[in-house]
């Protein structure tokens, strides 16, 4: 009996690497179709983004059955219980990507502030990097390169602040773009929200190697970027302020 089980959790573990892959390969054609102001690649993005969904409720079923019809121990119900968090970081990372596409056709005109859009290039690279090494984590059960994903997190977030700074500055050197330019924003917004999802990847790649349950990001370092985002735009509306009282 326990021999069936195993053979039916490889494949799903198949299932899910697949899946895995496969959202890895929407968050280029995304942010691509974006920097490349291709609406068509992103349309056909937007067409297609139910096949995401289908196949994260296709191993939320397999998995479901799994427990309800072989009883595994509790061992082996860590690994499912893991497999069926971890897909919906996925499903949702997947949505994000989507919602690239989505902007990517909702935006108009063409904003061009070329530092910002290698920083995104360079986002997407490495939030890929990322969800690449936890997925081989995930298999290889590697508890050290799964918590090193907060590293690469913190390399993403501070990506995020250099563009962020970056589009303001573009915005005031050039009013006509500040339409365009949110686009920008949600972007960058939207890589730093798949970071996240990795991170969260990760904590269940721990769980099932070990049994241990934390969140790599804390509450409290949750917190904290909130506070950094909002010291930030403090001291910018006071430069600004200062520097018009300068002028009158």
């Amino acid at each position: 009996m326990h021999e069936i089980f195993l053979d039916e959790l490889k494949k799903l573990n198949t299932q899910f690497m697949e899946m895995g892959v496969q959202v890895n390969d929407l968050i280029d054609q995304g942010t691509r179709s974006f920097v490349d102001h291709d609406k068509k690649m992103a349309q056909e993005m937007i067409e297609e983004d139910k096949v995401v969904a289908k196949e994260a409720i296709k191993i939320e079923k397999k998995a479901l059955d799994l427990m309800a019809l072989q009883q595994p121990v509790a061992t082996d119900f860590r690994v499912v219980i893991s497999i069926l968090k971890a897909t919906t970081d996925l499903e949702r990372i997947g949505e994000n990507a989507n919602s690239i596409a989505v902007e990517t056709v909702r935006v108009k005109g063409n904003p061009r502030i070329s530092e910002v859009e290698k920083i995104i290039s360079g986002m997407t690279h490495q939030v890929r990097t990322m969800l690449i090494q936890v997925l081989t984590a995930y298999v290889q059960d590697d508890e050290n390169t799964a918590r090193s994903m907060l590293n690469g997190h913190e390399d993403v977030y501070q990506d995020y602040r250099k563009a962020r700074q970056m589009i303001i500055d573009g915005v005031e050197q050039d009013p006509n773009v500040a339409v365009a330019s949110a686009s920008y924003f949600v972007i960058i917004r939207l890589l730093e929200r798949i970071s996240d999802h990795i991170v969260n990847l990760a904590s269940w790649v721990i769980y099932k190697s070990s049994g241990e349950l934390f969140e790599l990001i804390s509450a409290d370092k949750k917190k904290t970027q909130a506070k950094k985002r909002t010291k930030t735009a403090k001291a910018k509306a006071t430069t600004k302020k200062n520097s018009k009282t300068k002028k009158e």
